[in-house]
């Protein structure tokens, strides 16, 4: 049987996008169980203040990504800038394997860089500063210290910040910056590259030191639909639910 394996990004599930997590759930009591592997790009969740936190719908997903690992299909994660506070717990509870921010898998033959994307808008000098600071161990712990209702209110105020920031920005800005992609995939020996975060679904074709080279863009789910990138020996596709 020829199985797919599934990319898939930017979900951003919450209690307030019922749509979303409905069809994720049933993404992993169907579709998922005829995959090879299953790869989530980051910000599967639209926010995380830690492990601990089994508000809905977080219980429901961690019982069917449980289900489907414990099927015997491996489910990989990466966190995004909306969930980056994911750990370990969340992986024992769930059995899906953490990445790396940047991470290179033999895709059918075809060595292929995967990560989020934001590490590659490096034009938002702003973000990356604070991307810096909020992955040191020591503000780490400082907030998941903090009691679970006062993250939760924080976070709902840091969401609402971050909504009204991102309408003075360019959309630009927000985007990757080619020569980075470039810099990393040099750096990781890769042709391919697959991420997800800036929701600006597309192929992009280009060369590094003149040798071609491709940039798979994953698209962010909405209520109406959700993209999966399907991979397999005769080549991709992408499939709309």
């Amino acid at each position: 049987m020829n199985q797919d394996t599934l990319f898939i990004s930017d979900l951003h599930l919450s209690l307030e996008k019922p749509e979303i997590t409905r069809r994720f759930l049933n993404f992993l009591a169907h579709r998922a169980t005829k995959a090879k592997a299953v790869y989530i790009l980051g910000d599967l969740f639209d926010t995380w203040i830690g492990d601990d936190d089994f508000m809905p719908p977080n219980n429901k997903i961690r019982l069917q990504l449980k289900q489907l690992t414990d099927s015997g299909i491996p489910v990989f994660l990466q966190q995004g800038n909306r969930d980056f506070l994911l750990g370990n717990r969340f992986a024992q509870d769930t059995g899906v394997t953490l990445l790396s921010e940047y991470a290179v898998i033999d895709l059918y033959g075809t060595p292929t860089l995967i990560t989020h994307g934001d590490l590659l808008c490096t034009d938002d000098i702003p973000y990356q500063a604070f991307r810096v600071k909020s992955h040191t161990l020591e503000w780490q712990h400082n907030v998941l210290s903090k009691p679970l209702l006062l993250r939760l209110l924080a976070a709902r105020w840091y969401r609402l910040r971050s909504y009204f920031h991102k309408r003075k920005k360019s959309q630009d800005i927000m985007d990757v910056n080619q020569d980075t992609v470039t810099k990393v995939m040099r750096e990781y020996g890769t042709l391919r590259l697959i991420h997800g975060h800036t929701h600006r679904p597309y192929l992009h074709n280009f060369t590094v030191d003149n040798q071609a080279a491709q940039r798979f863009v994953l698209a962010a789910w909405s209520k109406d639909a959700g993209e999966i990138l399907c991979w397999n020996n005769d080549g991709y596709k992408i499939e709309v639910i």
